[in-house]
């Protein structure tokens, strides 16, 4: 939903889904959920290389989820195709909603450490790999995933940056910063729950 909601803003999507983003430009033989999954495989196969004998085999599940997670992107573009996006602020606010149930539900697969998404849990295995803060992580493959949809860009559509605008940028910098808030009020709570 966070995702369908930032793309009905029509300033971009998120960084994770900025790369399929522009290949669904491209390639309109199937829609963004679909390119959604299989963007999500790769990063599947990158946790596989990065964390190799570490990679639990429990962690394939986040193949059927980016099943999931692709039809229901689809699902909720079309739940969200009525709202009216035709002034900037309205644009700009629907970024910002997405923004916050990206990071909220980003925050909660981490805390439940069990099956993230894909996205989510490739930046996990550097962040383990690398011991370095998840939320910092993140925001490092948000950037490293925009500059790669630009790059896309330029290189499909004659030089022009098409799907990938300031929402992609403002959710570059600021999906972590959620994260890292959601993720610190929620952890305690929800880590007492869990162990119950």
């Amino acid at each position: 939903m966070g995702v369908a909601v930032t793309k009905h803003g029509e300033l971009g999507v998120s960084p994770i889904s900025s790369v399929a983003n522009i290949i669904s430009y491209k390639f309109t033989f199937l829609s963004l959920g679909m390119w959604l999954i299989i963007w999500n495989c790769v990063l599947i196969l990158g946790q596989i290389l990065i964390l190799r004998k570490d990679f639990k085999l429990i962690q394939l599940l986040q193949i059927p989820l980016s099943f999931v997670f692709g039809y229901f992107t689809d699902f909720g573009m079309w739940c969200v195709s009525f709202i009216p996006a035709n002034s900037y602020i309205i644009r700009l606010i629907l970024v910002i909603c997405g923004i916050i149930i990206l990071g909220f539900g980003i925050s909660l697969s981490v805390i439940a450490n069990v099956i993230m998404n894909s996205g989510e849990a490739f930046v996990k295995a550097v962040s383990d790999k690398s011991k370095q803060n998840f939320s910092n992580v993140k925001i490092g493959f948000d950037v490293l995933c925009v500059i790669l949809s630009i790059i896309l860009s330029l290189l499909f559509f004659s030089g022009n940056i098409v799907g990938t605008r300031e929402g992609t940028i403002i959710s570059a910098f600021l999906t972590g910063i959620v994260v890292k808030f959601f993720t610190r009020i929620l952890d305690k709570p929800f880590t007492t729950i869990l162990q119950k």
